[in-house]
């Protein structure tokens, strides 16, 4: 299946216009630009993109403001990618609507893998297919029939380590913010018992990581939150 698509490149800098554009256009993607905000409302209006690539920095309107109206409007994966480096920042455009973000300086392999991602998922649901299993790495989540797998061999996980790793695949190569997961996993009342997610972490990379010292799989997001890197 052609994982190509419509994206909006909204950013002010034009060096990095170019950048993004020659970047999505060399994955075969149909590109889209806006300097500004003002531009950015009517081309995601006129040309209904897959995929928003929103910097937050813009001359005419700061881009947090721009995350809930473009959720209102549009379906399209809302990916943040600005030099905002605050974790405040980013737990705010992630509780905000976005579906991701990137700090620039950013790999671009890492961007057009988040994207496809993102595509996958946009295409299942729009099959009306539920993604049912996961694979990253040695790592088998299949979560029509809550059972996770390293290596072929089941692993026995809590019911809250399974909820967290569940809610990480359904959104497999996306930030969760803390506040996402202790609000899906424990419930609106505990979304500041950040404590509740790291005991929970820490036990999937125990039972599912090579190395959990070193994890490859379950990525922490400094301050901000988690990724399954699939």
């Amino acid at each position: 299946m052609s994982q190509t698509a419509k994206i909006l490149v909204v950013e002010d800098d034009a060096h990095i216009r170019r950048l993004l554009t020659a970047t999505m256009q060399r994955a075969g993607h149909a590109v889209v630009e806006a300097a500004d905000a003002r531009q950015a409302v009517a081309l995601l209006d006129i040309e209904k993109p897959d995929v928003v690539l929103l910097d937050l920095g813009l001359p005419d309107r700061d881009g947090l403001e721009l995350i809930e109206p473009f959720r209102l409007r549009s379906t399209a994966t809302l990916i943040i990618v600005s030099a905002r480096d605050d974790s405040s920042e980013k737990v705010a455009a992630l509780d905000l609507g976005a579906d991701d973000y990137l700090t620039k300086p950013f790999d671009t392999d890492e961007l057009l893998a988040r994207i496809r991602a993102a595509l996958r998922h946009q295409r299942a649901a729009a099959a009306g297919e539920e993604v049912s299993v996961v694979e990253a790495g040695a790592v088998r989540i299949d979560l029509d029939h809550r059972r996770v797998y390293r290596d072929g061999v089941e692993v026995h996980l809590t019911p809250k380590e399974y909820a967290v790793l569940a809610e990480l695949a359904r959104r497999a190569d996306r930030v969760l913010s803390h506040a996402q997961l202790l609000k899906s996993v424990w419930g609106s009342a505990h979304v500041d018992r950040v404590e509740y997610l790291r005991i929970a972490v820490r036990g999937l990379r125990q039972k599912l990581e090579a190395d959990p010292s070193q994890p490859k799989l379950i990525i922490n997001e400094l301050a901000v939150g988690y990724r399954l890197r699939i």
